[in-house]
């Protein structure tokens, strides 16, 4: 659900994240709204996975840290919290609490029908506003695809877009390079 849906649940920033501790269900916040999220298809959850996978092994040696689908990212200027399906923050971590970073230099969605306009435009809007990031990419679950959006040392936010199986990515955030391989092993996109 994005938040232009008619949410179920009103509450505050704080009620929301002892709320949320209790759920078995993910949900984000904005201004006051709780949104469930969309369940996802095993694609979804296979791509998420390997993306995840892929980042933690070209990290080894290094000190940021990668996580799923379940870390929640509060960005601080705009009050918003979600759940990107892959996230990747480097020392010192900030946050709340041990369930929530503020601070991630990389941030990654998958795309789903129900959620792909909300994921390019405001979702993306609200990710911009966090100091500390540095590269979003959105990956399609259709094809092998993927928007690579990097902050410029001037603040301006630069697209690049990558097609093809055998292509790949450098991270700019981090610096390495990432197969678009690695992200849709096991699924039947681009074979």
């Amino acid at each position: 659900m994005t938040p232009a849906e008619k949410p179920g649940l009103r509450m505050t920033a704080q009620e929301y994240a002892e709320w949320e501790r209790q759920q078995t269900e993910r949900h984000e916040f904005y201004n006051g709204d709780v949104f469930s999220q969309a369940g996802g298809t095993r694609r979804h959850s296979l791509i998420g996975t390997n993306i995840a996978s892929s980042i933690n092994r070209v990290l080894r040696g290094h000190d940021c840290q990668v996580h799923g689908s379940d870390m929640r990212v509060h960005i601080k200027a705009t009050g918003y919290q979600a759940y990107p399906d892959a996230s990747v923050v480097c020392p010192p971590v900030e946050g709340d609490s041990d369930e929530v970073i503020t601070n991630p230099v990389l941030l990654v969605e998958v795309l789903s029908t129900s959620t792909a306009d909300f994921d390019r435009g405001g979702k993306f809007g609200h990710y911009r506003q966090i100091p500390s990031l540095k590269e979003y990419l959105i990956f399609w679950q259709d094809e092998p695809r993927v928007e690579q959006h990097t902050r410029t040392p001037d603040n301006l936010w630069l697209l690049r877009e990558v097609v093809g199986i055998d292509q790949v990515l450098q991270l700019a955030s981090l610096g390495l390079p990432f197969d678009l391989r690695d992200a849709y092993d096991k699924t039947d996109v681009g074979s």
